[in-house]
């Protein structure tokens, strides 16, 4: 064989692997929006539970606030701010932290779209007592405290119906950036949409028999679910604040006047004033967890021991 033809078979070769391997790469482009994970972040677990749920094993689902901690003192660490750098999505949802930490969230990531699970629903105001306890703090705080009293409630997901919409919102986001995922994302939430249906239709029906209709809990976190049902929550705590003396004392009034014979508090929070009170009413503390990862059965849950409940 001539020098000539060697050259010419060499050249075909090259060109040949060249060709191929343009072809897998172009490939790989092309289906990398089907293997390549979302990377999710949301703020709460409940948050998680919805996202995975959608997402099935496309994506990975980090959450900010870990299990034990405050969504209202909680602050990322090193290695959280470091993966939120290339994440593919962030859901908020209003809770304290992410008012000093959004600007820097954004700050690390700015081509991460950022999703509001608040966006169109009708929020409600931050349960407060009204027991004095406004004054107890002095005039240095009004200010403070009126602008703290308007606060919108944070904690839309303690409503399966309120779920609802947080799920088919951040499924419509979920197919912007996975338009060949959408099948698999709105098979997930027709799936779960039917869970929450049957949840709320349990609950509505177990509330409907329901007498004790107030019940009484440190933190004001369950102001969307007792709207749901038909029941109102009475909060130890203002402003995130606990009562001074004179409204504790007016609280324990109202314990009584009520019935009210447990007092409910979440695990990331203090005890002993919910245990005061609850000794003083000659009661009871149980807890109660709004920011549990195992969702539908929390809420299942956490509704069976507020209408077990027993009135006086």
């Amino acid at each position: 064989m001539s020098l000539h033809f060697r050259r010419i078979k060499m050249s075909r070769q090259v060109l040949s692997a060249v060709c191929s391997l343009w072809l897998l790469l172009a490939s790989n482009v092309a289906s990398a929006d089907t293997t390549d994970k979302l990377n999710i972040f949301v703020s709460v677990l409940p948050q998680k539970y919805i996202a995975e749920r959608i997402t099935g094993d496309s994506a990975q689902v980090s959450t900010m606030v870990l299990p034990g901690d405050s969504p209202a003192t909680y602050e990322p660490n090193p290695r959280q701010i470091s993966k939120l750098s290339k994440a593919d999505l962030y859901v908020r949802v209003g809770v304290a932290f992410e008012n000093s930490w959004m600007d820097r969230i954004r700050a690390v990531n700015t081509v991460m779209p950022v999703l509001d699970a608040r966006e169109g629903l009708e929020l409600l105001e931050l349960a407060d007592h009204d027991h004095g306890h406004h004054e107890e703090h002095g005039s240095d705080h009004d200010a403070t405290e009126q602008n703290e009293a308007s606060e919108k409630d944070p904690h839309i997901w303690t409503s399966p119906r309120v779920a609802k919409t947080m799920a088919i919102q951040l499924t419509e986001q979920l197919t912007a950036l996975r338009p060949a995922q959408q099948t698999l994302f709105k098979d997930n939430l027709a799936t779960l949409l039917t869970e929450l249906d049957q949840l709320d239709k349990e609950l509505t029906e177990l509330f409907e028999t329901t007498k004790q209709r107030k019940f009484m809990v440190f933190h004001p976190s369950w102001g969307y679910f007792a709207e749901a049902y038909g029941l109102t929550q009475l909060p130890i705590e203002a402003d995130g604040k606990e009562p001074g003396a004179k409204a504790l004392l007016a609280l324990i009034r109202q314990a009584r006047k009520e019935g009210v014979k447990t007092i409910f508090i979440q695990p990331q929070f203090d005890k002993r004033m919910a245990a005061q009170i609850a000794k003083a009413i000659d009661g009871n503390v149980v807890s109660i967890d709004p920011l549990s990862e195992d969702y539908l059965d929390n809420l299942r849950k956490t509704a069976h021991i507020i209408a077990g409940v027993k009135s006086e």
